[in-house]
């Protein structure tokens, strides 16, 4: 079968085509450009616990240390001279990571480099795709113009993105919705580790916003919020806000610094109408834009590309199943445009001026609460998405029993015993193709696994588990947050709870893992039989690995 076509080799398409290939699923990569990327300091990402877990477990990479980015130890807000509020991350409250994008793209080049299943095809820009009943056909000019044959394609090719004005999807949205100046100086504050907001700073010319964020190696980045439009950025009016800023921080003198990089940086909400047209599919910034009051733009196109990769890996093993491919858009749309509904409420709000803070007694707090939450990924500006409306999610169960975690929601990372005794984590598990099915039980950290595995309801368990219509690996829990002795949790490959269950229902378990994979069972280790129109002559190919080499096809 053909490779899957993925568009743009920025941070979201290098991250597709690395899930891809954990489901063992060949991609070509075009790339636009030479395939390398501009270092560019100030131009950084703040990636959530889940999402930074994603990055370093497909990228092999730890980015938390010294050279390569930061977690923030802590958070302050401040407004004028007083402080509003404080956070101390620690386990139960994961700390964001603090990344330069060209350091984490860097690390999914260097993955990329060593997985025979990805071809980057490099200088290779898109400017025509015609899609028939077996798959896509792209045409790339450079210095070789190039057909290309796939069976799916994936515009990852950013907000002026050439897939989707050739799929000709609207992409309406709002222009300019915040403008920040930028600046990356290595220099000391007197919060090593801790990121900072602070409102209506007191010195002169502090504007109505600063944030102050730390990256590796002693370097900050600095963001002004600006008024919408106007207010040209010189480079000497920046020079002069950076010390303003430098010295109201640092008790009135300016402490040496060294400027790294500058820039403005535009903030747009967009949202395209559709994410998918027939075998094409659109992620990142080529399906939305957002990134006001804190959020992450970036963050949730990387989720968009581990929702997308395990449904695409399955139509490509298995045959084309309408109804999963289809939740992408359902889950991942929904949950961009609760975020952008809640920025857009709370703007007119934070940004609308004094009046209101002068009716509504403890505002100022309350603003503060909104913008932290975009900033430390909690809240509805901030925190992940759950899929708890999907059409994925399975019937209501009265076996169902509650636990810390919501269905549809992401898991929560616990160490776990693996199938050959040793101790993982949980999300290490994700991303490999198959369900997850996770025994709650109390005790068995204390033993070793060849005592417990044949006793008690774990033979019921794993037989049940060997039943489901998709592969599934059973894991052993000591203890997950909210969850009694003896529940069994269902997670998707993308580490999102199906349901948790009280105790080993077999019945139960089937039906909400046949309606997590889109409705119709499988047969195990053989492929469903797809729509013939999907077929058009194409062998199927079930399980194993190909190689995406070979993936170009000269025009005739």
């Amino acid at each position: 079968m053909d490779p899957v076509i993925v568009v743009g080799a920025g941070p979201v398409g290098l991250t597709l085509a690395l899930a891809l290939a954990r489901h063992s699923v060949p991609t070509v990569v075009l790339d636009e450009g030479p395939g390398k990327d501009e270092q560019r300091p100030a131009r950084t990402v703040v990636l959530r616990d889940d999402t930074s877990a994603l990055m370093e477990r497909l990228a092999g990479h730890s980015f938390g240390d010294q050279e390569s980015g930061a977690r923030w130890t802590g958070w302050r807000s401040l407004r004028r001279k007083q402080l509003m509020r404080e956070i101390t991350f620690s386990e139960e409250a994961p700390a964001p990571l603090h990344v330069p994008q060209h350091v984490l793209t860097g690390a999914l080049r260097a993955a990329i480099a060593d997985e025979r299943l990805v071809k980057v095809a490099v200088e290779s820009k898109l400017d025509s795709l015609e899609q028939d009943a077996g798959g896509l056909t792209a045409h790339t000019r450079g210095p070789k113009d190039t057909w290309w044959r796939g069976s799916y394609l994936v515009g990852c090719d950013g907000s002026r993105s050439t897939v989707r004005k050739l799929l000709d999807i609207r992409f309406p949205g709002r222009t300019a919705v915040e403008r920040h100046a930028v600046a990356a100086l290595r220099t000391e504050l007197p919060w090593p580790g801790e990121a900072l907001l602070h409102r209506m700073p007191p010195w002169r010319g502090g504007g109505t916003e600063v944030t102050g964020r730390p990256l590796a190696d002693g370097v900050w980045r600095l963001d002004w919020l600006l008024p919408p439009r106007g207010e040209l950025v010189t480079p000497d009016a920046l020079v002069v806000r950076i010390r303003e800023t430098l010295a109201g921080w640092c008790g009135g003198s300016t402490p040496p610094y060294e400027l790294l990089d500058t820039g403005v940086h535009t903030v747009h909400h967009r949202l395209a109408r559709r994410w998918r047209v027939g075998r094409a599919f659109l992620a990142g910034d080529a399906a939305h834009l957002l990134g006001a009051l804190g959020t992450q733009g970036l963050d949730e196109g990387l989720r968009d590309a581990d929702n997308l990769a395990w449904k695409l890996a399955l139509a490509w093993h298995h045959g084309a199943h309408e109804s999963l491919l289809d939740s992408y858009q359902a889950e991942r749309r929904a949950g961009v445009a609760a975020r952008l509904r809640a920025a857009d409420q709370s703007l007119p709000i934070l940004r609308g001026g004094g009046g209101l803070r002068s009716y509504v007694p403890g505002a100022a707090r309350g603003h503060d609460t909104l913008l932290t939450d975009g900033h430390v990924g909690r809240g509805p500006l901030g925190a992940p998405v759950s899929y708890a409306e999907s059409p994925l999610a399975p019937e209501p169960s009265e076996s169902a029993v509650a636990i810390g975690t919501e269905p549809g929601a992401p898991i929560v990372d616990v160490q776990v015993t693996a199938p050959d005794g040793s101790f993982v984590q949980l999300r290490d598990r994700l991303g490999l193709g198959h369900l997850l099915v996770v025994l709650v039980a109390p005790g068995t950290v204390v033993w070793e696994r060849r005592h417990w595995v044949t006793a008690g309801i774990m033979p019921r368990l794993a037989a049940a588990v060997t039943a489901l219509p998709h592969p599934a690996e059973l894991l052993v829990a000591e203890s997950y947050p909210g969850a009694p002795a003896h529940s069994v949790l269902l997670v998707r490959p993308d580490g999102h709870l199906v349901t948790a269950l009280s105790g080993v229902r077999p019945a139960e378990l089937y039906a909400a893992a046949e309606a997590a994979l889109g409705g119709a069972p499988r047969a195990r280790g053989s492929a469903a039989e797809p729509d013939p129109a999907e077929r058009s002559g194409q062998p199927d190919r079930v399980g194993g690995r190909a190689s995406a080499a070979g993936a170009a096809r000269p025009a005739k």
